[in-house]
Parts: structure tokens; sequence; C-alpha cells
């Protein structure tokens, strides 16, 4: 099972009420509620391997190099100097060290690379692992590592940790008349406003889906609109041919990256905590007992 961490504590965060709080008045929202959603995770579907993949870099340099309103919209001014700050609640950045403490004290692997993103993470781990893998996410590029012949799926949390989709091919070819592994071509020509990809002008999900079905893949459609030989109708021609030079770097962006360098990380799920003194110590400090005991509860079970 590997989670997108962030998309998990955010969701925690905007979620769980803030009058959550540690006896000091801290906010904990955040921390309690990610836990929550672990310990629902791994109580429903008994992963042996856990990793909580890490956004080292939320926005890379080289994908802004290619795309410059990458992520452009969710960037504060700068402070101290430090550039592409992003847009954090500061009661929730105060609880992100807590959470990599607590973490660590149950012995959950965090696993991040420099200079990529968790997608990557989840990518390469999932891209490499010799056991069926869940991605738990509220993100829908990672649609495109869904693979029911290697047994990757994506437990999509848009709506909920609690009423999750499990998104296998079927899911979906239903839901976007696309094949997971045509997915991030569909995602480059519709574009994708949360994330600063303009995409195609004039070329929503119907006509990258039907344009898709049509030549197959990105390159045949760009093949065909430079064809005037091609069957592409004269709109759809105008369209892929004026948006030339987004196409040639746009997929390089969107892809999401499977061969990042991650050494050997243990992925192992520990069924006790690693350090039972040090998290009581955080459990107590920051009013966790309840998440901390169920927690402990889920993996002893295991």
């Amino acid at each position: 099972m590997l989670l997108d961490t962030a998309s998990l504590y955010f969701r925690a965060f905007f979620g769980v009420p803030d009058s959550v709080q540690a006896p000091d008045g801290t906010p904990v929202n955040a921390v309690r509620g990610l836990l929550d959603f672990i310990s629902r995770l791994v109580e429903e579907y008994q992963p042996t391997h856990l990793v909580c993949c890490w956004d080292n870099d939320w926005r890379p340099q080289w994908r802004v190099d290619l795309i410059p309103s990458y992520k452009g919209h969710r960037v504060v001014a700068a402070r101290s100097g430090v550039p592409d700050i992003e847009e954090v609640p500061d009661p929730l950045e105060a609880q992100i060290p807590v959470i990599v403490e607590v973490l660590s004290a149950f012995g959950i692997s965090i696993v991040g690379a420099d200079g990529y993103e968790a997608d990557d993470v989840i990518g390469t781990l999932a891209t490499g692992a010799s056991m069926p893998v869940d991605i738990v996410t509220g993100d829908r590029d990672l649609f495109q590592l869904v693979d029911d012949a290697a047994g990757v799926r994506v437990l999509y949390v848009a709506r909920g940790v609690a009423k999750h989709e499990r998104m296998t091919e079927h899911a979906v070819v239903e839901k976007y008349s696309v094949l997971p592994q045509q997915y991030a071509d569909f995602a480059t020509l519709r574009g994708d406003a949360s994330d600063g990809l303009p995409g195609v002008a004039g070329v929503g999900d119907k006509t990258a889906a039907s344009l898709l079905l049509t030549y197959g893949d990105l390159a045949g459609i760009r093949a065909a609109a430079a064809d005037p030989e091609s069957a592409l109708g004269p709109g759809p021609r105008g369209k892929i041919t004026a948006a030339s030079d987004y196409l040639e770097v746009a997929p390089t962006v969107v892809a999401v990256a499977r061969d990042v360098d991650l050494g050997s990380p243990d992925c192992s799920l520990p069924s006790a905590p690693v350090d039972p003194d040090g998290l009581a110590a955080l459990a107590e400090r920051w009013g966790l007992s309840s998440p901390v005991e169920r927690l402990t509860g889920v993996l002893a079970a295991l």
C-alpha cells in the first residue's frame, strides 16, 4: 500500500475539526485524521507492506522549466529568499513534523526523493513491486499507473477515505473512456487547472477521449494533425497544431517518473511500534492516545 501522504494529511486537516487539539492548544487534526485514515485502510486491506510516500519537492524545477505555470497557483510570495513556497496553512505546516515523528515511532516507512514529488516515488515503487499494489490518493494523475495484469490499482479518495473508489482498468475506462496507459495523454490534452496545465485550447474530456480512441496516443494524434491526408477534422487539427509547443513538453511533465533512485527502503509494515516509549510520549504530548491505540491494535491484528 502506497500512500500519497500529503493528499491524505491535507484531506485530514480540512475534514477534521480544528477543535481537535493537543493539551497545550496546538491543533493536531491533521495528525489524528491521518492516523485514523491509515488505521481504516490497513484494517480493510491488511497490507504486508506500507509506505508513506513524501513530497521532497512538491514542484520540481525540471517540470517548471518545461511548463512555467506548473502548480504556479499554489505558490505564495517567497519568504526569506526561498522561492516557490507551497501555500500550506500555518496550523497544518506546524503538524507535519509531528506526523513524521509519529510515523517514525510506529516504524512506518517514509520515502521521498530530492527533486521529485510523491507521485514519482509512488510510480517507481509501484512499477518495481513484486506484489499487488494499492495506491491511496486523491490525485487523478496516478490513474496512469493502474495495471490489472500487475495488480496495481488506485484507491481514489476524492470523496473521502470512507467512500473511496477502487480504480481498476475497467473503472478508469468506464469513468473517462480511455485506458490507464492513455490517461497521461488524456490529461495532457484536456489540461488540469489544479496542476496549472493549460491543456489544448478547445479540447475537453470528450474530445480528448475520442481522439485517443481513434489515434491511440498523443504521438498518433500529432502525426494525424501533421498529415494533410489524415481523416482528422479541420477543427481538432487546428487546435492540435496550435498547441504544438505545449504538446512537445507536456508529456514529460504529466508522466509519473518510474525510475527514481530510492535506495532500498524497508517497506514492511510492523506488527508493533518500533519505538513504543517514544510513541507513548508523543501520544501524551500531543493528545493522540486514541488514534495511536487504534492503529497499534490494528497492526497487532495483522
